[in-house]
């Protein structure tokens, strides 16, 4: 068997298109460094969006609480008030 018949066991299907208008001066900074990193700029672009994507989506669900509210928070779990208490307010 041909070796460029055997396709390495890491190639995705890729079947969706992402498209967008960059300037001169974004495509060159894009181009440099893939070079720099010895990658594609197609692999350099799409890794570094995926990387974005997962940070933005996780930035978004996680719950971040200034240390006061932590305070409160942790007592509040400490010391719940009786549930009858709760219900008279």
């Amino acid at each position: 068997m041909a070796d460029s018949a055997v396709k390495p066991a890491t190639t995705r299907m890729r079947a969706e298109r992402l498209e967008a208008r960059i300037t001169v001066s974004q495509k060159a900074l894009i181009e440099h460094a893939a070079a720099l990193q010895g990658r594609s700029v197609t692999d350099f672009v799409l890794s570094s969006v995926q990387e974005a994507a997962a940070k933005a989506i996780d930035e978004h669900q996680r719950l971040t609480l200034s240390v006061r509210d932590g305070r409160a928070f942790v007592q509040a779990l400490a010391t719940p008030r009786a549930r009858a208490a709760a219900h008279e307010d």
